[in-house]
């Protein structure tokens, strides 16, 4: 198991109790009622597909998104990956250097209240210290803000199972695509027709303060209308309709179709 990281800026640790604010006062980053992120903590995602939740959540915000990395990573986010699923213009991507300014990196954006997300593509799971740290820099943030905006929230990305203690919320989303079907044994497909792979994801809320633990299958609704041209131009709109809908009904707005089938626990 890798170690927790820490910032080496940290102070005493009894100074970083956040304020006791009520969560309804914050606001949340939504993409349907079910899977609610609240404004002003940090969030941990985990899983295989933890970027590309990232990159959905962040299409729920206004303004730039701060993508914070390390240098040494070799894992980097590919524009034309992203352009399915978010603008990547809106993207700052911030390479450090040292480990221990990722977690003081992120600190620092979210108290300075400049942008709405801060996202953070980690090599493990934070401390509980500096996870205490960004959710006070966080409220900071939007106290800076005051009126003018809602709270800036992270975004922690970590690996495998993820763990970090003390996050608001912890998400692991998992690709389970499918693979090709065979035009010749797939009903409904003309013999001769390619039959394009289909995109399935798992997403788990593993922990939550105010909800339980719930899993959902996420699939997507074909987008062959925004696939590049013969000289392989893409149309200038969003690559697709704002809508997400749930197995049992409307679930609210999000940069995808998507469908939510939630798994009985």
């Amino acid at each position: 198991m890798s170690n927790p990281i820490r910032s080496a800026h940290a102070p005493a640790a009894q100074a970083l109790v956040p304020s006791p604010q009520p969560l309804r006062s914050r606001g949340s980053l939504s993409l349907c009622p079910d899977v609610t992120l609240v404004h002003g903590r940090a969030h941990e995602i985990c899983g295989g597909a933890r970027r590309t939740l990232a990159l959905w959540l962040a299409t729920k915000t206004e303004g730039p998104v701060l993508w914070i990395s390390p240098s040494w990573q070799s894992v980097d986010l590919h524009a034309e990956g992203v352009w399915h699923h978010f603008d990547p213009g809106r993207l700052i991507f911030l390479r450090v250097q040292r480990a221990e300014d990722l977690l003081w990196s992120v600190e620092e954006a979210l108290r300075s209240g400049a942008v709405p997300l801060v996202v953070a593509d980690l090599p493990g799971p934070p401390a509980l210290t500096p996870v205490r740290r960004l959710h006070l820099a966080a409220e900071q943030g939007g106290d800076l803000l005051g009126k003018r905006g809602t709270a800036p929230t992270a975004l922690l990305l970590t690996p495998d199972q993820g763990g970090a203690p003390g996050v608001e919320s912890r998400w692991q989303m998992l690709p389970r695509h499918l693979p090709q079907p065979d035009p010749r044994v797939q009903p409904g497909v003309p013999f001769g027709i390619e039959a394009a792979p289909v995109d399935r994801w798992k997403l788990n809320r593993l922990r939550a303060r105010s909800q339980p633990p719930a899993s959902w299958h996420v699939t997507p609704n074909p987008r062959s209308e925004h696939a590049p041209d013969a000289a392989g131009h893409r149309k200038n709109t969003p690559p697709f309709v704002e809508t997400m809908q749930k197995s049992d009904g409307f679930c609210g707005t999000v940069a995808a179709t998507l469908t939510l089938s939630k798994i009985p626990q």
